[in-house]
């Protein structure tokens, strides 16, 4: 069982089963500076992953001062 994370064009497979703040982490990745998209929504790093489900990671990009 397995689900697929894809950061910048790159696919990355974890095993399903486990938080998505693990598998992110296990794929040599910071959680924190990511955002998760499922399906078109957004979803919470503590979300259990299950097999074949599919999850976007998105960069954060933060401003510098205005």
């Amino acid at each position: 069982m397995s689900a697929k994370l894809t950061y910048r064009k790159t696919d990355y497979e974890v095993k399903a089963g486990s938080t998505l703040r693990h598998a992110i982490e296990s794929v040599g990745l910071e959680p924190d500076a990511v955002l998760c998209v499922k399906d078109g929504e957004l979803v919470t790093d503590d979300t259990i992953l299950q097999d074949r489900d599919e999850i976007k990671l998105v960069a954060v990009i933060s401003g510098g001062r205005r």
